[in-house]
């Protein structure tokens, strides 16, 4: 009798299990304050069959969470031992809120941003801050904007001194500072690329075609290499689906494909993900 109810108990253990934190992440924003406070701010995903969401929160202080869906509209919630348990329901996304101190470091004149998480995320910074020091080369900078890769990753700042105001990334005319520390950076992400790189240079269209007949690819994957190569080595997922005439699931497949062979990586921006070469 007992061997016949252990069948029965472990499908109902699975269909729980299913329930719950199946999601991705779409977007993992940290907007950095004068005062050291960070806004964390997630846009998260749910699976088809996902009811419920676990999320690890960075920090280990929260104020003023909310969570809501991508209406606006409110769910319901539960903070425990740093994780937030999510009701999401049949919700398509889930936008997820908070303040922390716990994220920055201050040590003489300069703050120090420290994350530790399994995506990229994109960090804005006051628009007094001049960028003194990165931890990875970023996938991007934008303005007063970095998006670093996963991992555990800081970033380094001071402050000018001028239009020191609480609120991140605002006033023009205090873009200058950050520009100039971030070209320096930029400069150094250049010097690392190389160096990573084995200091070689770009191939030629010619090269780059040798390398792809050399690859076990069909036309499809061929052609959205090409165009990636022809857009400097980076180019949005949209631009490179539209460009060979793939739909949409057809598409994130080919990607998929391509990144588990190693030739892309793919890179979660705050409104398309971007696929950058490899080889």
């Amino acid at each position: 009798m007992r061997l016949r109810c252990v069948p029965i108990i472990m499908m109902i253990t699975l269909i729980l299990l299913q329930g719950v934190s199946a999601y991705t992440i779409s977007s993992l924003v940290l907007t950095v304050y004068n005062d050291g406070y960070v806004r964390v701010e997630y846009e998260i995903l749910p699976a088809e069959y996902s009811s419920q969401i676990e999320l690890p929160l960075l920090g280990d202080h929260y104020e003023n969470v909310i969570v809501e869906d991508g209406n606006g509209n409110p769910l319901n919630f539960r903070l425990e031992n740093g994780s937030l348990l999510i009701y999401s329901g049949d919700a398509g996304m889930v936008r997820v809120s908070y303040y922390t101190p716990d994220l920055t470091a201050k040590e003489g004149v300069v703050w120090t941003l420290h994350v530790a998480t399994n995506d990229s995320f994109t960090v804005v910074l006051p628009g007094n801050a001049i960028v003194v020091d990165l931890s990875d080369i970023p996938l991007e900078i934008a303005g007063n904007s970095i998006t670093m890769p996963p991992g555990n990753q800081s970033v380094s700042y001071t402050f000018n001194g001028r239009g020191a105001g609480s609120e991140g990334g605002t006033g023009s005319s205090t873009y200058l500072p950050i520009l100039a520390g971030l070209g320096v950076i930029g400069g150094l992400a250049y010097v690392l690329w190389r160096i990573k790189s084995g200091g070689k240079s770009m191939p030629t269209r010619e090269e780059f075609r040798a390398r792809l007949e050399n690859l076990d690819l069909n036309e499809e994957e061929k052609r959205a290499l090409l165009y990636i190569f022809y857009k400097g080595g980076k180019a949005s997922q949209a631009e490179v689906r539209e460009a060979v005439g793939l739909p949409k699931t057809t598409a994130w497949r080919m990607f998929k494909r391509l990144e588990r062979k190693g030739l892309v990586r793919i890179l979660k921006g705050k409104k398309e993900n971007w696929v950058e070469l490899r080889f």
